[in-house]
């Protein structure tokens, strides 16, 4: 699979977590996981924090990711304690499916494409979700000056708002603005929407 530099920044600070059992589950999760049921769809699960914890509720999960070290955790987990989770590893920048879901969450992720790949990919979780059912999508906005984790091969700062005004048609449960300080004085800023699709 070809790889780039922000699934190697990621594969490290992964291998960091697992060796220092940081598995909580961070706000963007804790966030999400009151909305997930049925069957879940975790675009980009990284360490599988959510997909595991909602597989654990007993939803049947599909956990994708680019990162080895994240989907061999997942596994290995959902092995152990015997939880209906698929762990994949995946390019997530040309992935497709016949599948629907009850739940599609994808957190911390599109932004790590470029945007027409962001978009497309975005539209393809909506399109994934079943009536009735929910999606949780978290980006990184303009006016992030945390740019150490993107690759050269491009990435996607969404513009303020945007990405509510995809889910034009659809419930919106939540559409929260967040701003987190990041290394060297620099900012991390956030859109988070979930919205459930009208049946």
């Amino acid at each position: 699979m070809e790889t780039n530099a922000s699934v190697e920044f990621f594969d490290g600070q992964f291998k960091l977590q697992v060796t220092r059992s940081e598995l909580e589950l961070n706000s963007f999760e804790k966030a999400a996981l009151p909305f997930v049921s049925g069957s879940l769809l975790d675009f980009g699960c990284g360490l599988g924090n959510l997909a595991l914890s909602a597989a654990r509720r007993g939803s049947p999960v599909l956990a994708l990711d680019a990162s080895a070290t994240a989907v061999d955790h997942v596994r290995t987990v959902a092995r152990n304690e015997r939880l209906p989770v698929r762990a994949e590893r995946v390019d997530l920048r040309h992935y497709t499916t016949a599948e629907s879901f009850d739940s599609v969450v994808s957190i911390g992720l599109l932004m790590f494409f470029d945007c027409a790949t962001a978009w497309r990919q975005l539209d393809l979780l909506m399109s994934l979700v079943k009536p009735g059912g929910v999606a949780a999508i978290n980006v990184l906005t303009q006016g992030t000056t945390f740019m150490g984790m993107f690759s050269a091969q491009g990435h996607c700062l969404f513009e303020q708002g945007e990405l509510s005004r995809r889910f034009a048609g659809w419930d919106v449960l939540v559409d929260e603005g967040s701003i987190f300080p990041g290394p060297r004085e620099t900012t991390k800023m956030f859109d988070t929407v979930i919205a459930r699709r009208r049946g």
